[in-house]
């Protein structure tokens, strides 16, 4: 074997063994299976300064299930889990469509409608309630020592009810139209909802990267108790990641009510938690605690959205949807497994120690 054919089958090894690998292969995939059914997948046109096209449409439905996923990736780093994400998606929801109203003015013969309470206040409260909602778990978690899918699970039935109580039961359409601009509006061409999401990504993995957070976090999912004997402080450290997973799910709420311009409380956010997990794992963060990654955070929730436009797009129908989608990221987890990556390897030094 010459020098060029050795170094393209280490290149090789190199390629297949990154975590991203496989997730970044699997949305490559899941898009070339759309262009096929669809000639004009890859389309994009400028229409008055602001871009269209199906990538456009995955990248910004994407974008609440994005936030969720990076505000989970932490706390499944530290073995822990939030099963209430979905709820408090919906409790983040009702509180913004109840601070802002749907009061409507008649000005010079023309409809105005207004909000209860300035915006910033509205928006505010709502991210409030879902970083109070992510403290809660946290301080379950942390403090009481509840096993975390015990202490999330609470939230996650208590939280629906709430949010039913805060819209009596009904749907809640909100007609503010600033409040729009959140998950409906442009920036530079793009939505802005990608922009929140840039934002949220760019700052957690300056956190995680540049300052020691990463650190602890990491040694708080390997071992939690040798983590507290190093001078760790895993308890607040646990009540921070919680209380941001609770942040991005209010986060996730407010855009998600922005661009259907109303509030559900019943459904809003419904199994949301569950695409989070799965885009989190995806991605190639451990259940097990450890090891994480934000950027795989984000490929895994745009393999979720890709996978649910791909299931529409071809003409699955809608009853099984649920069961495709189960079956891809069946098919996904076990090719991410490690003995199907040292089968795909054959490296004969991984393999021989993993005998």
């Amino acid at each position: 074997m010459n020098t060029a054919t050795t170094e393209a089958t280490g290149w090789h090894k190199v390629l297949v063994r990154h975590p991203l690998f496989l997730p970044v292969l699997t949305l490559i995939v899941l898009l070339l299976v759309n262009r096929a059914f669809n000639a004009h997948f890859f389309h994009i046109e400028n229409k008055d300064g602001h871009l269209f096209g199906s990538l456009i449409d995955i990248l910004n439905r994407a974008s609440p299930l994005a936030l969720v996923a990076l505000g989970m990736t932490p706390v499944i780093a530290t073995r822990g889990v939030d099963v209430s994400v979905g709820a408090i998606v919906a409790i983040s929801a009702a509180t913004a469509a109840v601070l802002i109203g749907g009061q409507m003015h008649i000005v010079n013969g023309v409809e105005v409608y207004v909000s209860n309470v300035p915006l910033p206040v509205a928006i505010a409260g709502a991210l409030a309630v879902g970083l109070l909602c992510g403290l809660w778990n946290g301080a379950l978690v942390a403090y009481v020592g509840m096993q975390p899918i015990i202490a999330t699970l609470i939230l996650m039935v208590a939280g629906r009810g709430i949010a039913q109580l805060l819209t009596a039961g009904q749907i809640i359409t909100i007609y503010y139209q600033p409040y729009f601009f959140l998950g409906a509006g442009f920036l530079g061409g793009l939505p802005f909802a990608l922009y929140i999401v840039a934002a949220v990504g760019v700052v957690l993995w300056f956190f995680t990267q540049r300052t020691a957070l990463g650190l602890f976090v990491t040694a708080i999912g390997i071992n939690p108790t040798a983590s507290y004997f190093a001078g760790i402080k895993a308890r607040a450290i646990m009540l921070c990641v919680y209380g941001f997973s609770g942040l991005m799910a209010g986060a996730a709420g407010l855009i998600i009510s922005s661009n259907v311009k109303s509030a559900d409380g019943n459904n809003a956010g419904l199994l949301m938690e569950l695409d989070a997990i799965l885009a989190v794992t995806l991605g190639g963060t451990s259940l097990a605690g450890g090891r994480f990654s934000l950027v795989g955070s984000l490929i895994g929730a745009l393999i979720i959205q890709t996978l649910t436009y791909t299931t529409y797009s071809i003409g699955v129908p809608p009853e099984a949807n649920l069961v495709v989608k189960a079956v891809v990221v069946f098919i996904v987890c076990v090719v991410q497994s490690e003995p199907m990556r040292k089968l795909i390897i054959r490296d004969p030094i991984l393999q021989g120690a993993s005998r």
